[in-house]
């Protein structure tokens, strides 16, 4: 019974790591395969989330309030680094764009240093959720990592609904598609762009925030989620949302159930299923050749 409950929860440890992954992943893939643009500064966002979340929470006293207004002030980076930097590369070979957002990497990182310091924070969990479900005598799951993996849920079914189902996503995609036939249909491209970026940094964000009580806040913590988003956008496939879904939940699984059964190899296991996919599906497994 022990066993069972054991893998049961490696399971849902590995759906809550995958899930969370994708609400990065997402944002960097609609910002690369929507506007063309390789954010190496995605994972600075994730960053900034959990500072807020740890300095918000401190001053408010609720994490709910915090990730509120943590949203909104991530919304409006997101709107002014796209009106002001971001919007004058788009159809800059992607050299420029690399160092352009590696060196928002350095300016994030100073900044951080200068306005929260670099010592590692905690965020406390909200009382409503801090206690764990009861799997068998000595086996537990904490139910806000299941708060976690729902509101991960949530999000992905609305991005999908967004995407697929509004107007705005119509635009979205034929943007996506010929931003030139887009704006020739009056469509104003400029701003439906700076909406995806701030979407795009608004999900990173809101991922670092809701992660932040189950792991410490550190500085350069945005660094290590940035790679691994880099290997769900490639395995799911540049611009799909939906890879980027199926990319994270695989990653989430196989690097939790690596972690446990596998210690020696878990850091490589990742790698070596980004190039098993890549040799069958050189486009990622929902990528367009």
């Amino acid at each position: 019974m022990d066993s069972l409950a054991s893998i049961l929860i490696q399971v849902l440890n590995g759906l809550q790591y995958g899930l969370l992954l994708f609400l990065v992943a997402s944002g960097l893939t609609l910002i690369f395969g929507i506007m063309g643009v390789i954010n190496l500064a995605h994972g600075s966002f994730y960053m900034i989330g959990a500072y807020l979340a740890w300095s918000l929470s401190t001053r408010f006293g609720s994490l709910l309030l915090a990730i509120v207004v943590g949203i909104a002030v991530a919304v409006a980076l997101g709107l002014v680094l796209e009106r002001v930097l971001i919007r004058h590369f788009y159809r800059r070979d992607h050299l420029y764009q690399v160092l352009l957002t590696y060196g928002l990497i350095l300016m994030f990182e100073e900044s951080r240093s200068l306005i929260w310091g670099d010592d590692v924070q905690g965020v406390k969990i909200p009382e409503l959720f801090a206690f764990s479900i009861p799997l068998t005598d000595t086996l537990s799951y904490p139910v806000y990592r299941l708060v976690i993996s729902a509101a991960c849920l949530v999000i992905a079914v609305g991005m999908y609904l967004l995407i697929q189902r509004t107007r705005l996503g119509m635009m979205i995609r034929a943007g996506a598609h010929s931003r030139e036939m887009t704006e020739a249909m009056g469509i104003n491209v400029r701003l439906l762009f700076s909406l995806v970026f701030a979407l795009g940094v608004a999900l990173a964000a809101f991922a670092g925030m809701i992660a932040a009580p189950v792991s410490s806040v550190y500085p350069n913590m945005g660094s290590q989620v940035l790679i691994i988003c880099f290997v769900v956008v490639v395995i799911g496939g540049i611009g799909s949302v939906k890879g980027a879904l199926v990319a994270a939940l695989l990653i989430g699984l196989t690097d939790t159930f690596g972690q446990v059964y596998l210690p020696q190899v878990a850091g490589m296991l990742v790698y070596v299923l980004m190039a098993a996919v890549l040799v069958f599906r050189p486009a990622g497994l929902f990528g367009r050749a």
